[in-house]
């Protein structure tokens, strides 16, 4: 329940700020002129957010840096470009990878922290924890998947996942009571 409130949040932040972007802001349009250097003057990269049919050299350079007959020459050389970006959709994209990235801290603090203090609230305390002498006889999640079956809040896909969980715990105990306990390495 409370992961459909934070989504229904989290859809709704996004609604807001994309609404209020739909106006082009003044720094979402710009020109760009790259003029080289000229006589004594050294190159330079003008930007000012002007209009498209404004985007030449004489409305983007200022201050002009030559005089007189010197400026169409200066403003031929002058590469104008205009450009365009939607910031809507740079804020958007930036909106879901920290979403993303921030539900998956949160999944990660729930594998780290609270399953363990589940499964020992499901399971018993005494069945976690192990001595030595028990590695590989004694199974603690044993009967974690028949207890999980039970459940009807998980899916079958988190039961398969489970059961293969379980069936790898029963393989890497078993190897390690091969090497440790018997000294046979398997093939």
């Amino acid at each position: 329940m409370k992961w459909v409130f934070f989504l229904e949040a989290l859809l709704l932040a996004c609604f807001v700020l994309l609404s209020q972007v739909t106006a082009k802001n003044s720094e979402d349009i710009r020109c760009k002129c790259i003029c080289p250097p000229y006589r004594e003057v050294e190159g330079q990269i003008y930007k000012q957010n002007v209009s498209l049919k404004d985007c030449n050299c004489l409305h983007v350079v200022d201050p002009m840096p030559v005089d007189g007959k010197d400026v169409e020459a200066y403003c031929l050389r002058c590469e104008c470009k205009y450009e365009e970006r939607s910031s809507g959709t740079i804020k958007f994209t930036i909106i879901m990878y920290l979403s993303i990235l921030g539900l998956l801290l949160l999944y990660m603090v729930y594998l780290t922290l609270l399953e363990p203090m589940l499964k020992r609230r499901l399971f018993g305390h005494s069945q976690l924890i192990q001595s030595d002498d028990d590695v590989g006889d004694q199974q603690p999640f044993a009967n974690a998947h028949n207890v999980l079956s039970r459940s009807h809040s998980r899916s079958n896909v988190l039961n398969k996942v489970e059961h293969a969980q379980q069936r790898w715990r029963r393989q890497v105990q078993e190897q390690r009571k091969s090497v440790f306990d018997r000294h046979v390495v398997l093939s």
